[in-house]
């Protein structure tokens, strides 16, 4: 490829690197060589680089937001099997994982269900096509979350840790009826939502409702406080469906059996024929 005449090319490198513009500095000679053969003008060819800059700009950012937000990769959307729970709306978790609105208004999710029947699933693929929406997302065992927050506490730096997570648009609570006020003191959890309550959003599995709460918080009061706050702007899935893994240890065993017949079958007219 030859370079474009009146270019100091190691200069025009220099100021790439500095401005950090490296799709252009990657991208430019090609294209000025092509708007030179097609007689572009100007601000065709300045219009065409920024876009490309701009675009894997964006494609970098969305996978630095995903790494961070410790989101199972493999928990999409396009993985998730509605057929399986027809209590759930498509159409409705379509609007919550394109943003709709809700996050800007500190709204919450809530979906409960028994163990195995898909939230955390349903959680994760909401919160993988809201990354793609350009938000932020953190995923986290609540337990996990009740203990670093209880560790800032005892540092003097719980402001300051739910400082930080206002970065997040949207936290997502895995298994709340996990983290038991007997193992940690989670008064930090309602700070936590407290903190949240209509700035920014959380979506909550749990594998038991709210009457059996009592045994994540510190007191019946704050049981009461928390929830009346995650109920005022919410929506709530309850997923009552056969566990997953139960279904599927299920199918497992019954393809088993199948096979074995089958095979007892072919051996006992292989028997027959001799």
């Amino acid at each position: 490829m030859s370079t474009p005449i009146g270019y100091d090319t190691g200069r025009l490198a220099l100021m790439l690197n500095e401005l950090r513009l490296p799709t252009i500095a990657r991208l430019w000679p090609e294209f000025v060589q092509r708007s030179d053969k097609e007689g572009w003008q100007a601000t065709r060819l300045l219009g065409a680089l920024l876009e490309h800059e701009l675009a894997e700009r964006a494609k970098r950012r969305i996978e630095r937001h995903r790494v961070e937000s410790h989101l199972d990769p493999t928990k999409t959307l396009a993985s998730f099997d509605f057929g399986l729970v027809p209590m759930v709306s498509k159409a409705h978790v379509a609007a919550l994982a394109s943003g709709d609105g809700w996050l800007e208004k500190g709204a919450t999710v809530l979906i409960f269900g028994p163990p195995g029947g898909g939230k955390s699933h349903l959680g994760c693929a909401i919160g993988h096509a809201l990354i793609d929406a350009g938000y932020r997302v953190l995923f986290t065992r609540t337990s996990e979350l009740v203990q670093k927050l209880q560790a800032a506490r005892q540092n003097l730096q719980l402001p300051s840790a739910l400082s930080k997570l206002d970065r997040f648009d949207l936290i997502i609570l895995d298994d709340l009826s996990y983290a038991r006020k007997d193992q940690a003191e989670t008064s930090v959890l309602f700070e936590l939502i407290a903190e949240r309550y209509e700035r920014r959003s959380l979506l909550i599995t749990a594998n038991q409702p709210f009457s059996g709460w009592d045994n994540v918080f510190p007191d019946p009061g704050m049981t009461v406080a928390a929830i009346d706050r995650l109920v005022h702007h919410s929506t709530i899935f309850e997923m009552n469906v056969e566990s997953y893994r139960r279904r599927e240890a299920s199918d497992k065993q019954t393809r088993r059996r199948r096979q074995s017949s089958s095979d007892n079958h072919e051996e006992g007219a292989t028997t027959m024929a001799q």
